[in-house]
């Protein structure tokens, strides 16, 4: 198993989660970036996100803007990952996850 996995995230300004993610000014949720996580956590590793140990949201994603989400395992446990959504480069979130069989 790779120690990387990269994919595209873009989300589509029809998502159900975005009319109250600001009226007017939508911005994709935090929790929908995270649930990105946990599918591409599926994808890599077989495995379901089991608990978010620390998630930072440090820029917005914008509906219909594609950003790269990117997970790397962490050396001494196994069953983590660190994770980082950029959009051209800049962070627009990191943190690191655990998942479970």
């Amino acid at each position: 198993m790779s120690e990387r996995f990269e994919q595209c995230v873009r989300i589509d300004a029809a998502h159900p989660a975005l009319p109250g993610h600001f009226p007017g000014h939508p911005l994709v949720p935090g929790v929908v970036l995270l649930e990105q996580v946990a599918l591409a956590l599926g994808r890599w590793r077989g495995q379901r996100l089991a608990r978010v140990l620390e998630a930072k949201f440090v820029a917005p994603l914008l509906p219909d803007e594609t950003a790269t989400l990117c997970l790397t395992g962490v050396a001494t446990e196994g069953s983590r990952a660190r994770f980082e959504i950029r959009r051209d480069g800049c962070l627009l979130a990191r943190g690191v996850v655990e998942g479970s069989a």
